[in-house]
This record gives structure tokens, sequence and C-alpha cells, in this order.
């Protein structure tokens, strides 16, 4: 059994996760040493630059909270309550297993993605410590992106009313945070934050597709083996013998 779900997990998951790492390093290298030269890569940084010449204290402040929602130590905070929160009011594994699965094959794919691409951030003063990652893509946006709108999708799916979906898909508003404020800190290029809206929305729809057919496949089996081999005690069976064969005698005295 374990063996079964075991490759299920990995035919639904990691070789897709796989495929999306090689898209993700592929994609990398065509920025970073195809396209380099080439519109838009030549112009996106006026968009750092444009920041930078425009900053204030209170924007450096807000954008300041922001890069922090999409911190390492924030993300996986929120991402455990939520599992938690997830898990006690829905009484189901699949929803808060979903949403960490979804944070945590971003991050193995963001990671490996900077192990294989080496892009400087862009050329303006960095309002943030520089981790020792790569500039492509950018965890922070791919962390907020699977975190939120994953559980936006977890939201809408448990209600029924328009706006009620409109509410939950609400959340988006914290990856785009996040996103515009690692760009106005001048530690990403435009094309990094693209990547990782890219990169978390894959996660998303794998580990929401490939879990769903897992459950699924799993309750499946649970109702089949539930009908199967079910106890019958012999007084049961012997009452059940004695109504079939009372059924054709009342038939035949009815006809008389």
């Amino acid at each position: 059994m374990i063996g079964a779900y075991a490759l299920q997990v990995f035919k639904r998951i990691i070789l897709p996760l796989a495929g999306l790492l090689l898209v993700m390093i592929g994609l990398g290298l065509l920025i970073t040493k195809v396209l380099e030269h080439h519109w838009p890569f030549t112009v996106e940084d006026g968009i750092n630059r444009g920041f930078a010449a425009h900053r204030t204290d209170p924007a450096n402040f807000i954008t300041m909270i922001g890069s922090f929602v999409g911190s390492t130590p924030c993300i996986i905070a929120v991402t455990a309550i939520v599992a938690l929160i997830l898990l006690k009011t829905l009484h189901s594994w699949r929803e808060p297993l979903f949403l960490c699965a979804a944070v945590s094959a971003q991050a193995l794919v963001f990671l490996f993605t900077t192990l294989a691409i080496d892009r400087q951030r862009p050329a303006v003063h960095h309002l943030d410590n520089s981790p020792p990652t790569s500039s492509f893509p950018s965890g922070h946006t791919s962390a907020a992106t699977a975190l939120y709108c994953g559980l936006a999708l977890v939201l809408a799916m448990q209600v029924r009313r328009t706006w009620a979906k409109a509410l939950c898909w609400l959340l988006v508003v914290f990856p785009l945070y996040v996103a515009i404020s690692r760009l106005y800190r001048g530690m990403h290029h435009p094309s990094d934050v693209t990547a990782s809206f890219l990169n978390a929305a894959a996660c998303i729809t794998i580990c929401w597709l490939g879990l769903g057919k897992i459950f699924e496949g799993r309750s499946r089996s649970a109702v089949v083996q539930g009908g199967q081999d079910l106890p019958v005690r012999r007084d049961e069976a012997l009452v059940v013998d004695q109504v079939a064969e009372d059924v054709p005698v009342r038939d035949e005295r009815q006809r008389l």
C-alpha cells in the first residue's frame, strides 16, 4: 500500500516538478545567456532605476514590510499556522497537505534553479541584505505566491457564492505586494519576479491536481475494500435465506 502511494507521488508530483525545474533552468539560461542583450531585457532595469530615484522614507518602510512578508521565516510560520487551522476546521488532510506541498515544491525548484543560474542583482542601491542566491528567480515572490494563491484556491473551493469566491482571491494582493517591494528595494529584475509567478503557479497546479488524484484514488480504494469481505452473522444469514424461500410461496398463494 505504501509503495503504491509512493509511486503515485513520484508519478504525479515529483516527475512534473522535475520537468518544471528543467523549464525554469532553461528559462534562466535563455534570459541570461541568449536574450540578455535583446529587448525587453535591455530596458527592464529602468523599472528598478525609476524606483530607486523616487524612494522615500514611508515607501522604504512599507516595502520593508512587504519584503518581510515573503521572507523564509514568515512564510514557514504562516504556512504552519494556516495548515493547522485548515486541518482543524475542514477535518481533512488534503487541503493542509496541498498548501505545505505547494510552498515546499516552489522552494525546491527555486533553490536548484539559483544553483544553476548565476545572475547579478540590479545595479542600484540594495535596501536589503543580498542572500547568497542568484537574482533569478525571486524566492520571496515565489513563496508568497504559492502560499497566498494556494490558500485562496483552498478557500474559494469551500464557498459557493461568487462574491465570497472573489473575496478569497483578494489574497493575491500579498504576492503582488511582495513582488513590487522586491523591485522597489533593488533586489530583483522584473523578469526575476515574473519567472517566480510562473514557478509558483506551476507548483500550485501540480500539487493540487496531483494530490487530488492521489486522494481520489485512496477514497475509491477505501470504498471498494469496504464493500468486500463484510462479516455476516449466521442468524442473519438464516433469516435472509428464510425470507428468500418464503417469497415464491407467497406469490403462488396470491395467484390462487
